[in-house]
């Protein structure tokens, strides 16, 4: 059995190739579309009230489109920004409500979140898109490290839906599951919706 130690090292090497890939990765606009489709087709999202996108930067897959339609469909669109070791939660009604933030990662403006019903609790959101920088088929995970999802996802409500997004370049064998680590409900690539072994694992 490997020790925490190794599997930190499994961790790092594992993040260092899929970030190359992602970042070599060609038309990532095109891909892009093509995840977000797959993700706005699944039966909970047509289904929820509430949604959590990610705002997509650098090699990431591209989500603004998603997020401008989402929001015209008249769905509460719930959007993460980083507040010391947590993620907030947002209610993004238009994208001018964004700029960049922690990490140049684009987020609510700090004047706006203060304001009354911008504000969301976990256990209203029925649907999460999850970024992450490898995945593997059973829903197995690998963020930046920071471990901001991991603590996120077990708030939420037992029913609602933690979808992993990213390009087909990034899915490996198999991501190291430490405790702690949180599996997706599903992963969904440019290819495929992949059923995970879920939150509950």
């Amino acid at each position: 059995m490997q020790s925490h130690a190794e599997m930190q090292e499994l961790k790092r090497q594992i993040r260092r190739r899929a970030e190359s890939a992602r970042q070599t990765q060609t038309d990532k606009d095109s891909l892009s579309r093509a995840i977000c489709h797959r993700f706005a087709a699944l039966p909970e999202y047509s289904a929820a009230g509430t949604v959590m996108l990610y705002v997509g930067i650098r090699s990431e897959v591209r989500t603004q489109p998603l997020l401008s339609v989402a929001v015209a469909q008249g769905k509460r669109v719930v959007v993460p920004y980083c507040v010391g070791n947590e993620l907030g939660l947002f209610l993004l009604e238009s994208l001018d409500e964004l700029a960049p933030g922690i990490y140049g990662i684009p987020e609510p403006r700090p004047e706006l979140r203060a304001l009354p019903g911008k504000r969301l609790q976990a256990e209203r959101i029925d649907v999460v898109m999850v970024p992450g920088v490898a995945f593997d088929r059973r829903g197995g995970r690998l963020g930046h490290g920071k471990g901001y999802y991991d603590r996120f996802l077990p708030r939420l409500r037992p029913d609602a839906l933690a979808v992993g997004v990213a390009f087909e370049c990034q899915l490996v064998p198999e991501v190291p599951m430490l405790p702690g680590d949180v599996f997706m409900d599903r992963v969904i690539t440019e290819k495929a919706v992949y059923p995970g072994r879920g939150r509950s694992a």
